[in-house]
């Protein structure tokens, strides 16, 4: 999905020419909500496509409405609701928790990097209950493992950083895993907060001004969609990076170590067209990442005077040369 398609998708029904209102009249609706400023193109790719592997496409036989915002999911999840939508999708925590306290009856699909459980949406993995089901990727059970992958790289590191977005609803949680990951490799680490896009060039001096040898970026959809500024930063500051996600590192982020947002993406647009064919959510049990994606980025180790080991290169998924 390009720019121009997304941005008409986001002023809703109404920007849409008469034909796609009557057309839309007799489709499924699947309000799809986010809590970044854009979703990227490749969850939204991969969306589209397990809901197509159910048999609906797009403006053929169902209709797929796009809502993101920082700051006004509740809103978003409370119009949904009164216009009735077939299924509500959640790509985010704090959006899915948004749906969840709008609606009790409205089926909603969600597909988070937290623990669903520990975040109140299900009350059990294998038995979801209520209204909601979906999958998760559990990115945050990760941080210590992308920790461990920074001190490999740079064994001689004196301090490691670590990027927070403070109103992220899982950030002491991932704190206190780097906390403990940091003990276990006997390496001091300081967190440094950024909530918006201007606090992050601040957050990079105060990391340079702290003598941090490499910073591990939090897992936060915020700091996701800000990649490139981050990673451009790194690069500036000569500090070497670990994300959450394979796609930062080709934004040129240095690593990216995770479970496939992609993969829970498609699992979550699969679940939703099985909801629009009859089955319910309380049946469907939380789907759990079974694809996981290691990524280096050689031309960022390369711009840094990095020398990546050759097993590490061995244990990547993918090498960007």
């Amino acid at each position: 999905m390009n720019r121009r398609e997304f941005i008409s998708l986001l002023g809703g029904a109404a920007a849409w020419p008469l034909a796609a209102h009557a057309q839309q009249a007799s489709m499924p609706v699947v309000g799809f909500m986010h809590a970044t400023a854009q979703p990227d193109d490749e969850t939204v790719a991969a969306f589209r496509h397990g809901l197509g592997q159910t048999g609906y496409v797009d403006r053929v036989n169902a209709a797929i409405e796009y809502r993101s915002a920082e700051d006004r999911l509740p809103a978003i999840a409370a119009d949904f609701v009164q216009r009735q939508v077939a299924v509500i999708v959640a790509g985010t925590p704090v959006a899915a928790l948004a749906a969840k306290r709008a609606t009790t009856s409205i089926p909603i699909v969600f597909a988070v990097g937290s623990d669903p459980v520990r975040d109140g949406l299900v009350a059990s993995l294998s038995h979801p209950g209520g209204n909601i089901a979906g999958a998760t990727f559990f990115s945050n059970l990760l941080t210590g493992k992308r920790l461990g992958l920074l001190h490999e790289l740079i064994p001689n590191a004196r301090v490691f950083a670590a990027l927070v977005n403070p109103k992220n609803a899982n950030a002491q949680f991932q704190r206190n895993e780097a906390e403990e990951a940091a003990r276990t490799l006997n390496v001091p680490i300081s967190f440094i907060n950024a909530a918006s896009e201007n606090e992050i060039p601040k957050a990079f001096d105060e990391i340079r001004r702290q003598g941090a040898d490499a910073v591990l970026i939090l897992s936060d959809s915020f700091l996701n969609s800000r990649a490139h500024l981050i990673a451009e930063l790194a690069l500036q500051h000569g500090l070497p990076t670990c994300f959450a996600y394979r796609e930062p590192a080709l934004a040129g982020g240095l690593m990216g170590y995770g479970a496939s947002r992609t993969d829970a993406s498609r699992q979550s647009g699969v679940y939703a067209g099985r909801i629009l064919k009859g089955e319910r959510p309380s049946d469907l049990p939380v789907q759990q990442p079974t694809k996981f994606e290691f990524v280096i980025n050689m031309k960022t180790a390369k711009a840094l005077g990095l020398t990546v080991p050759y097993s590490m290169q061995l244990l990547a998924d993918e090498v960007i040369e």
